[in-house]
């Protein structure tokens, strides 16, 4: 399949135009040749033309790559199409038509789809549902562009501080490093180096310190996906470093904090039980969830019924548990904080064991398990609490028509 942009926009959202964009996000689609001009094209095969000065959801590209006939797609009933895919012998006219040059007669006898009858709006890989959108591009727009492809790169699903308390600073700690042309991994590395210094100065008993590395780490954790995704800059080597430091390094920081209360520990359990028994809980609901995604469900188990998703809010998970220790610590009382992480640790997993036996007795009786978000809509269901906290409706923004 080969792709051609016709055209493109002079604004910038998050430091790319249009054209800058789709190029980065149709590196992502193995199976488009992106081609510079209409003399490039092979004589053979279909050619999917794409205006420019359009911003696209990346499902859309996809989609309309893998289409086996000839499509026009459309931002809205009655509007003029804003890319298509054809046959090389209609590709020249249906690009005049694109850039507004020719009759527009080639492409209005295409047959015309909008964004939501191409593509579903559920998305397991970020645990949400939210339906595709095409917005044109303007300068007056950007704003609140970069306000929507911010709002779209989180997930749906997640810890109640990442969903509620780091958006906001974190939309401009994003903004500060597109201005500075950081990029996604610089981020990780700051937070890799930050994660060390956190667990050392738990392990002195330096709780204060600790704390604060910890809490700028968990931030930049947050800053670094949406970085990616708004810039369209994630890659193989960022996605692995970033996952296996959230995966490994919490246990790590409640083991080095117990090393912290060990000269002084006077509790009635041995530290070193308490800390095995942490590692035991964080194992287990790690286990718990890999079970129900490979084996019961096929997807997230946090996914399943409101109540998991409510549930993957509060259960033990790093950002929680750091808050557990961060209340105790004001409180005067470190050695509270890992008994806390300990308990909620232990009960969160008896939870997610408890839905694993439930999803597999389901299966077991003839059930099809499929994620709640699958069968609601946005707007249709705005009227469910569990709709309202875990899913968004994109903005309708005024940009004004697309010109190429």
């Amino acid at each position: 399949m080969q792709a051609l942009i016709i055209g493109d926009s002079g604004a910038r959202v998050w430091g790319l135009t249009g054209r800058e964009r789709l190029r980065r996000q149709f590196a992502r689609v193995p199976s488009v040749t992106l081609v510079e001009d209409a003399g490039a094209l092979s004589a053979t095969g279909d050619v999917l033309l794409i205006n420019g000065a359009c911003l696209y959801d990346p499902r859309l590209l996809r989609t309309l790559s893998q289409a086996g006939d000839a499509v026009a797609l459309i931002i809205s009933a009655g509007a003029r199409p804003v890319a298509a895919r054809c046959g090389i012998a209609e590709a020249a006219a249906i690009a005049r038509d694109l850039a507004g040059d020719g009759d527009g007669a080639v492409l209005a006898a295409l047959p015309q789809r909008r964004p939501e009858e191409l593509v579903t709006g559920f998305e397991r890989s970020l645990r949400k549902v939210e339906p595709p959108t095409v917005y044109p591009l303007t300068a007056e727009a950007v704003p609140q562009l970069e306000a929507e492809l911010f709002g779209g790169a989180y997930k749906g699903v997640t810890d109640f501080i990442t969903k509620w308390w780091w958006p906001a600073p974190a939309m401009r700690a994003t903004r500060w490093c597109v201005n500075r042309g950081w990029s996604p991994n610089q981020v990780t590395s700051c937070g890799l180096v930050l994660t060390i210094l956190a667990g050392l100065a738990f392990w002195g008993g330096h709780w204060s310190i600790g704390l604060l590395c910890g809490w700028i780490m968990t931030f930049l954790d947050t800053v670094d996906g949406k970085l990616a995704r708004v810039t369209v800059t994630s890659s193989r080597f960022g996605n692995v470093l970033d996952h296996g430091i959230d995966l490994i390094h919490p246990p790590l920081w409640y083991a080095a904090w117990g090393a912290g209360l060990s000269q002084a520990w006077t509790g009635p359990v041995p530290i070193a039980t308490l800390l095995w028994l942490m590692f035991a809980g964080y194992v287990g609901g790690r286990l718990c969830e890999g079970l129900f995604h490979l084996w019961i469900g096929r997807f997230s188990l946090f996914l399943w019924q409101p109540l998991d998703s409510f549930n993957r809010l509060i259960t033990a998970r790093r950002n929680p548990n750091l808050l557990l220790l961060t209340i105790t610590w004001a409180l005067g009382n470190p050695a509270a904080g890992l008994w806390a992480v300990v308990g909620w640790h232990l009960l969160s997993t008896l939870f997610l064991l408890g839905r694993c036996l439930q999803g597999w007795q389901a299966r077991r009786g003839g059930a099809t398990l499929q994620p709640w978000l699958e069968r609601i809509d946005p707007v249709r269901d705005r009227h469910l609490l569990a709709v309202r906290v875990f899913t968004r409706v994109p903005a309708h923004i005024h940009a004004g028509p697309a010109r190429a």
